[in-house]
């Protein structure tokens, strides 16, 4: 599995017992979702490994209480403390409407309602307290915010999103 094919989970946090318990850091919005999972990749040495799991159970909100098959001890799960978690794209559930993961919009077209076409997404920077649309027009960048309420259409047919930008924001890039 390649990582391009998956995307990122979360994180082993820390360590819950001495029988190799360790806790999985879910960045994600719907936590409960992930509680039956039959294994994951785990990002060892930029290699993606499959780990199968024994046991899981949601712990304090994000975090998932995970018993993996052969990791039986502290030291073993050391081993993997700190690591990425990644799934493949296809556990994703699918989303409707204007809701949509990150990876799935970049190639999109982009239009405002008021300025008419305005370039494609070439990725998204979450990096920020607000997510950012990074839109390339002509050699430029153009940066929205992922405001709900500037997001009026996202369409996946036409690879096209709608925006509803105010004045100014925008246009302090054209």
């Amino acid at each position: 599995m390649r990582k391009k094919d998956c995307f990122y989970l979360g994180k082993i946090a820390k360590k819950f017992s001495f029988k190799g318990e360790v806790l999985l850091y879910l960045d994600t919005d719907q936590p409960e979702l992930y509680e039956n999972m039959e294994s994951v990749f785990v990002d060892l040495g930029k290699n993606l490994v499959p780990f199968f799991i024994e046991t899981a159970q949601l712990h304090k909100g994000d975090f998932l209480r995970v018993k993996f098959e052969d990791v039986d001890s502290e030291a073993e799960a050391d081993e993997i403390l700190g690591s990425e978690v990644y799934l493949p794209l296809s556990a994703l559930p699918p989303l409707e409407g204007n809701q949509f993961y990150f990876h799935e919009i970049i190639g999109f077209a982009v239009e405002d309602q008021r300025l008419g076409p305005i370039g494609e997404i070439v990725g998204v920077n979450d990096t920020t307290a607000q997510p950012l649309f990074e839109i390339e027009w002509n050699t430029r960048q153009i940066l929205v915010p992922m405001i709900d309420d500037f997001i009026i259409e996202v369409n996946r047919a036409q690879k096209k999103i709608v925006l509803n930008t105010p004045v100014g924001l925008v246009d302090l890039y054209l």
